[in-house]
């Protein structure tokens, strides 16, 4: 998804360095029939922008779940959420 989330803001002619966009992802299990199941992936976005780009960023995060390709795929399954931290730089 961060790759995804990358490509959204590079759309939108946000060019952000490696240091700037980070994600930390937690997955949920939760036992089925005693198995472990992976049911909730939480991705928590840190981003580092410009203040002038906040309301791209913003826009972009709204919307690339659904060009995401790994969420397309656990659609269903595994309920996928996430949340951002972002930092303005100017």
């Amino acid at each position: 998804m961060l790759g995804t989330l990358n490509g959204a803001l590079e759309v939108r002619a946000i060019s952000l360095p490696p240091e700037d966009i980070s994600a930390d992802v937690e997955g949920i299990n939760e036992l089925e029939n005693g198995v472990p199941v992976l049911t909730r992936i939480l991705v928590r976005y840190r981003l580092r922008v410009p203040g002038s780009a906040r309301e791209r960023v913003e826009r972009a995060l709204e919307r690339h779940a659904a060009k995401c390709p790994t969420a397309a795929s656990l659609k269903g399954a595994v309920e996928v959420e996430w949340e951002a931290d972002i930092e303005e730089t100017d």
